[in-house]
């Protein structure tokens, strides 16, 4: 029965949902990244025997619908928000309330896309579901940015993406590492490192490209005017972006075809298996697309409303953008999947727990941010791959104590706690930053070496 849908009504839906949705459950599961398997830990059965009942086709298949894609999850809960948000809005309430309601409403719609993305693979097979999986894998973070850009605030896209991979990398795999060894605090908790390895190779390439354009800004001398430091630096980041493009283009064709094996889920058989096994397409093709398409534009109007309040609930919560962008956006917009994580850590499957955070984190270095500065050079925007000093070497050493970290192939709590206060540590620093955003010294590349590091010292961006 594995892989087939048995609903009447699905099957009426699509008359060829059995035929498509063949296959063992191993065949399926090769089609999920280690996100969707992280996803899936916080969805719940349904029961549609009330709805098996009514009499109407087309209200049935509605109903079921309905109670699969917005009640079977455990943050459904959340989903009053969405409306509450839209409400507020033109009923003239405050701004950060606004901001806030939306934040919540985006938990929920970030775990329903990637259940929408893993039902559609049902019928596409392995390959292409899972390059579906890893295209809507954080859609979320790249409609903000698309959106921040046509708003012109560039410096909240480089701070939400920056936030986005050091949650992943501190946060996400921190607390993994953390629960997993309080769980099994009296076995070892292993992974198989190769996954690791190719996605810090990649991590560190995307790190080269943000360090350059910055030590461009160090070749200053008295006769370089800063419109000359500036094209060079747009320049290089623009052509660095389609390198790191290509980069990750060649890092799908190794996960999905050449090296599937390396990234498979785990296929352990133990006692924690029954709930992968037993999953199966729950709704037709066309209903899981439409599905898609609806929860993708409601993305788009929740962070809409993100960025046009984010400076307003910045100054009403005393917050300064950069701590809000870089600490709050990814941890609520993720927490589905940051929750997943866990509890797979949790069940001592760490190579699962790391798919998401090294997976994730690997996404927004190779694929959002170069996607972005090409889209902000189409719109016209002068964006560029300098994230500031500061946030270069958070950047930079939260990559090397993670690779440090994982180095051995084996995990216990205190290498979680370790990252966990890595990334406090650095919340700290965002927190009590009250500088205001303004042109980084890569603008300011004439003027004398102690300038520039004054000037950079307070780790803002360039635009």
């Amino acid at each position: 029965m594995a892989g087939i849908v048995t609903e009447p009504w699905s099957v009426a839906e699509n008359g060829n949902a059995s035929m498509t949705a063949k296959g063992s459950s191993r065949e399926l599961r090769l089609g999920r990244t280690a996100h969707n398997m992280s996803s899936s830990s916080l969805r719940k059965k349904s029961d549609l025997r009330v709805i098996q009942k009514v009499p109407y086709k087309g209200l049935k298949d509605f109903l079921s619908n309905l109670q699969e894609v917005i009640l079977g999850t455990k943050l459904a809960i959340l989903f009053p928000a969405i409306p509450a948000a839209i409400i507020c809005t033109y009923c003239g309430v405050s701004q950060p309330w606004i901001f806030g309601l939306s934040l919540l409403g985006l938990t929920p719609l970030a775990e329903r896309v990637s259940f929408l993305t893993e039902q559609l693979a049902f019928y596409t097979g392995p390959t292409l579901g899972g390059l579906l999986n890893a295209t809507c894998g954080n859609a979320t973070e790249l409609i903000i940015a698309i959106l921040a850009l046509t708003n012109n605030k560039v410096a909240v896209v480089k701070y939400s993406l920056l936030g986005s991979i050091l949650s992943n990398l501190l946060l996400v795999l921190g607390t993994s590492l953390f629960c997993g060894g309080i769980a099994n605090i009296r076995r070892e908790q292993r992974f198989d490192r190769k996954q690791a390895d190719v996605n810090f190779f990649l991590l560190l390439m995307g790190f080269l490209c943000h360090l350059l354009p910055l030590l461009v800004g160090y070749l200053a001398n008295g006769k370089t005017s800063a419109a000359v430091l500036s094209d060079m630096q747009l320049n290089i980041s623009r052509g660095f972006s389609i390198v790191m493009l290509i980069s990750y283009i060649a890092y799908l064709v190794f996960q999905l075809w050449t090296h599937r094996q390396l990234f498979d889920a785990q296929d352990q058989e133990d006692e924690y298996d029954d709930d992968v096994e037993e999953e199966t397409a729950v709704i037709s093709f066309w209903s899981g697309f439409f599905w898609l398409v609806g929860m993708t534009l409601v993305i788009a109007l929740l962070s809409e409303y993100v960025v046009a309040t984010i400076e307003e609930a910045s100054d009403k919560w005393n917050l300064s953008v950069s701590f809000i962008s870089i600490i709050l956006l990814p941890i609520v917009g993720n927490a589905a999947e940051h929750a997943g994580a866990v509890i797979f850590a949790f069940k001592n499957k760490l190579d699962i727990s790391l798919g998401v955070a090294l997976g994730s984190a690997t996404q927004i270095g190779l694929f959002v941010v170069p996607l972005t500065i090409i889209v902000a050079w189409i719109l016209g925007i002068n964006m560029d791959l300098n994230f500031g000093l500061l946030e270069t070497g958070c950047l930079a050493v939260s990559i090397i104590i993670t690779a440090f970290t994982l180095q051995d192939g084996s995990s216990h709590y205190m290498k979680g706690l370790v990252l966990l206060l890595c990334y406090f540590i650095i919340a700290i620093c965002f927190f009590v930053d009250k500088l205001p955003q303004k042109q980084n010294a890569i603008h300011l590349g004439h003027q004398a070496m102690n300038k520039v590091v004054t000037a950079t010292g307070g780790g803002v961006f360039s635009s």
